[in-house]
């Protein structure tokens, strides 16, 4: 009996793999026989580990071409794996961010209209999670915001900020969605965000997003500084700051080829 579940389970986890691979994703899924003919595997075999994983919500059966994709439960818990990862494999990353900046760095998540800090780390201290209840900042004037909102277009822009007062915190603060609109873009173009003294006077920060395994922004890292100590290293600390942001998304299973995936007055400025 131990032989035959361990049987099944090779079967459906080869199936699962096989229907996040590229072909699946470029037809919208595949049919029972080419999925057998992938996994080498009968047709009825593969037929009935379809239908017991459809059943559970790991695959979906769409109704027209009959071709099954991967499921509503596979992508759940693969999110909520990917959060645990994201809290695992990134305080490596922010501590030697931290050692080659020497400036307070931090890895954000959007909340809301806001942004909440769930990892930071400051010299020399090491790198301490402070938990997702941790402090919130302002998602229109900082850095960390901006790379959190790089995927937004203007329609997405206004509808997320629609209610919401742009406070003016800085002498640069942005003063509305048009004008924010315009710097997400342009920061998007670069690959990182830079904010000169738009959260808080005398202060600047760089930021790059992060992103998970189906290629949509998970998280933002970011640095930031009194204005004397990194504004002259600003660019610099931007290109450090994506590089180590493509390298955390990388450890999430982001590829930026598509072919390739599956699919403080130091604060978080």
């Amino acid at each position: 009996m131990v032989g035959v579940a361990e049987g099944n389970l090779k079967k459906e986890l080869a199936i699962l793999v096989v229907l996040g691979g590229e072909e699946a994703v470029e037809n919208g899924g595949l049919g029972v026989v080419r999925v057998a003919e992938l996994i080498g595997r009968e047709k009825s075999q593969v037929s009935r580990a379809l239908k017991a994983l459809a059943e559970s919500g790991f695959v979906d059966r769409d109704p027209s071409t009959l071709h099954y994709r991967l499921g509503w439960r596979f992508f759940a818990l693969a999110a909520r794996a990917g959060e645990q990862r994201l809290l695992s494999v990134a305080p490596p990353l922010l501590e030697r961010l931290v050692k080659d900046l020497g400036e307070t760095v931090h890895l954000s998540v959007l909340q809301g209209t806001e942004v909440l800090t769930v990892l930071s780390g400051s010299p020399p201290h090491a790198v301490k999670a402070v938990g997702w209840s941790g402090r919130t900042v302002p998602l229109y004037c900082t850095s960390s915001g901006r790379a959190l909102l790089f995927d937004h277009d203007r329609d997405a822009l206004s509808e997320l900020l629609s209610g919401i007062e742009f406070r003016k915190l800085g002498p640069d603060t942005v003063r509305n969605v048009g004008e924010l609109y315009k710097r997400v873009v342009a920061a998007s173009a670069r690959g990182y965000a830079l904010v000169d003294e738009e959260f808080e006077f005398g202060l600047v920060g760089a930021a790059a997003p992060v992103r998970d395994f189906k290629g949509q922004i998970a998280a933002a890292l970011n640095v930031s500084a009194p204005k004397f100590r990194l504004g002259e290293r600003l660019e610099t600390a931007g290109k450090e700051v994506k590089r180590a942001a493509d390298e955390l998304s990388t450890l999430l299973g982001w590829s930026p080829d598509p072919q390739l995936g599956v699919v403080d007055s130091s604060g978080p400025s």
